[in-house]
């Protein structure tokens, strides 16, 4: 306990919505993160929820929900709570699959519950040819606008290798520590 309370003296825990469509790898980069292993995963029906510890200190719990279409029309119900959303892009994808994640991409954003949230997009399978890069992805996502009210970053990475991916959570973690900083002072004045 000594350790774990010296790395995270607040006893915080960061709630982090993994999103994306099927095949983004958001499970193969969820687990690469947590073992540093690569794993073969199978596709996720519904989701799966794990503990990453950071060397950040900030504990993240991690829901890591299906991009099935049918699980899309769900995103939403897993959005109470979220203090960050990591949505993850196939950058290898052909332009329909690239259309239907920014459209949904575009569509989270508009969930009342996470609309200040900060989000960090993992420009995924940047080891495969042809893979569009991260200031692509920022310019077809039209990131800028659309998360102009709230903290974001693109982070090119391969789930596969691990390339990357450290620097996208140390980033989303740094993100979150401000968002539940002003959070928490503002529940304060509330109270007042």
């Amino acid at each position: 306990m000594g350790l774990q309370s010296s790395k995270n003296p607040t006893g915080k825990q960061a709630h982090i919505l993994l999103l994306g469509l099927d095949s983004a790898g958001k499970s193969t980069l969820l687990y690469r993160l947590k073992l540093a292993e690569t794993f073969t995963t199978i596709p996720t029906i519904g989701f799966n929820v794990e503990m990453v510890q950071l060397p950040s200190g900030l504990p993240l719990t991690v829901w890591d929900v299906g991009g099935q279409e049918k699980m899309r029309t769900v995103w939403d119900c897993y959005c109470e709570n979220a203090d960050g959303l990591v949505y993850v892009v196939d950058c290898s994808d052909d332009k329909r699959r690239l259309e239907d994640s920014r459209r949904e991409f575009k569509h989270i954003l508009k969930n009342e519950h996470i609309k200040n949230a900060p989000v960090v997009i993992l420009a995924n399978k940047q080891d495969l040819p042809g893979a569009l890069s991260a200031e692509d992805i920022t310019r077809m996502f039209k990131v800028k606008k659309l998360c102009s009210n709230r903290n974001w970053y693109v982070q090119p990475c391969s789930a596969v290798t691990g390339e990357g991916l450290d620097a996208g959570f140390r980033k989303l973690t740094e993100f979150v520590k401000s968002h539940l900083k002003t959070r928490d002072t503002l529940a304060f004045f509330k109270q007042k």
